[in-house]
């Protein structure tokens, strides 16, 4: 993990409020899919990194690309960053999505919102990994957001499922209405979004006898584990706190869903 000051390659709006930008730095070489980078806003009255997770590594890994929503200030600020600028950023952070296991498996991608952008490494990895089919469903709130992403999941995986809450586009409901209309059976899931989804990610893994990773999105402070500001139930006491929690930007963002309580 460390700090440092990175270039703007490209940045480009791909929804409402919803921004892909490439970063030249460092940082990428050790990255892989499912952690996360803290992104230093350009104004010293905001001392804090905001966490974004990192969506691709370039295949020199000497680029990572985060898509991230607009909608603090903090967040806002990085919508200017045009390419040459520099802004700070430290990472890697956190544990990422493990497919060391995944040989010959099913492999079912679960990406609810600006969650799905966790995920679009993990296809690329996949794709080179010797698993068995690889299926993506991904949620929208309707088709004003254009299912960003969705065409870069198409290329990497053998299928790709789209739901809106609206039914604007693809099947009508949330993601798992959509997995279990297109009775789609996995042997191992993850998965990323609002903890609501994760929740039934859970169930659905559990009714399946599949394994499941989830990556939890929650807010973050230090991000390195020191203030505990982002903490999950687990069912095991944790080692740094004697309790039963962990750190989600230590320990996680990454967990397999039998360990956590949601």
């Amino acid at each position: 993990m460390k700090k440092e000051c990175a270039q703007v390659v490209s940045q480009e709006c791909l929804a409402e409020n919803i921004y892909s930008m490439w970063l030249e730095t460092g940082i990428a070489k050790n990255s892989r899919s499912g952690q996360f980078i803290l992104v230093y806003p350009n104004d010293a009255s905001r001392l804090l990194g905001r966490p974004i997770c990192i969506c691709r590594v370039s295949d020199d890994k000497k680029e990572l690309r985060i898509v991230y929503r607009a909608q603090g200030e903090g967040t806002r600020s990085f919508t200017a960053l045009k390419p040459g600028d520099s802004v700070f950023i430290e990472g890697p952070l956190g544990n990422g999505y493990d497919i060391s296991d995944v040989k010959g498996k099913e492999v079912l991608l679960i990406g609810g919102g600006i969650g799905a952008p966790s995920l679009l490494q993990l296809a690329a990895d996949l794709k080179r990994a010797d698993t068995g089919r690889t299926t993506a469903v991904l949620g929208y709130r309707d088709s004003s957001l254009d299912n960003f992403l969705a065409d870069e999941f198409k290329e990497l995986c053998d299928d790709t499922v789209i739901a809106t809450d609206d039914g604007s586009f693809g099947i009508r409901g949330n993601v798992i209405d959509a997995v279990k209309s297109s009775d789609i059976r996995a042997d191992v899931i993850f998965a990323c979004g609002p903890m609501v989804m994760l929740k039934a990610v859970a169930s659905l893994a559990l009714s399946q006898g599949a394994e499941a990773y989830i990556s939890l999105e929650e807010r973050m402070a230090c991000g390195v584990g020191a203030c505990l500001g982002c903490v999950v139930k687990t069912k095991e006491t944790d080692s740094h706190s004697h309790v039963k929690n962990a750190r989600i930007c230590t320990e996680g963002p990454v967990f397999n869903a039998s360990e956590v309580e949601l």
